[in-house]
């Protein structure tokens, strides 16, 4: 059975849903990637802690999934490559590089099976596009992570995307809202306590 409170624990560091989707793998920049998400139940109980899914919409397609595992599989499997794409994609702008076109294409290949469902409407004295997407779908977790993706490449703050600075490769990613817009860390009182251990022993060593 699911269980409803699946993923109310994760940490979320980086404030925005698409970015908390990549940072779903412990030490993402190192040799040794952990894995927190194993089947697509796991999606659910994720997209529900972050906001993407009513509780509601979790449960409903709990139940499809039960119904129709291996449909639940392949839209599991497609989330975690879209997962990829986009870590990719968010830290290549880390570096100032530009995206791999096939990073571009896969995450297009997901807007595309949406295209039909989008619309211009006029809302508030401004135009914006509004999607009906089925909510019955098992797909629905993946095409809203896609469209989360979307919001935030083409707002102002895809400029500050940063990467944790830690050595270990923690990898995680964030949207750097500081002042400055200096932070370094996904938390500073984790990665960032740990870098400022080691640079305190370096000196004792010195000294």
């Amino acid at each position: 059975m699911y269980d409803r409170n699946l993923g109310l624990n994760l940490e979320l560091k980086s404030g925005h849903p698409s970015l908390e989707f990549t940072n779903t793998v412990n030490n993402h920049a190192s040799d040794q990637p952990g894995e927190t998400l194993f089947k697509y139940e796991d999606i659910l109980g994720w997209a529900k802690r972050v906001g993407v899914l009513r509780t509601v919409q979790v449960d409903q397609l709990a139940q499809k999934a039960e119904r129709q595992p291996e449909k639940a599989i392949a839209v599991f499997a497609q989330s975690l490559e879209l997962r990829e794409v986009l870590y990719r994609i968010f830290v290549a702008k880390t570096k100032s590089k530009s995206p791999a076109q096939e990073d571009l294409t896969i995450l297009n290949s997901v807007l595309s099976s949406l295209a039909s469902s989008a619309h211009l409407v006029h809302h508030a004295g401004r135009f914006e596009w509004q999607w009906d997407i089925d909510e019955n779908a098992l797909e629905l977790p993946l095409w809203l992570l896609a469209l989360s993706a979307v919001d935030l490449l083409t707002s102002d703050d895809y400029q500050w995307v940063g990467q944790c600075a830690d050595e270990d490769g923690c990898g995680w990613l964030f949207v750097d809202t500081s002042k400055n817009h200096s932070r370094r860390w996904c938390d500073i009182n984790d990665c960032g306590n740990r870098a400022k251990q080691r640079r305190y022993q370096k000196r004792a060593q010195k000294s």
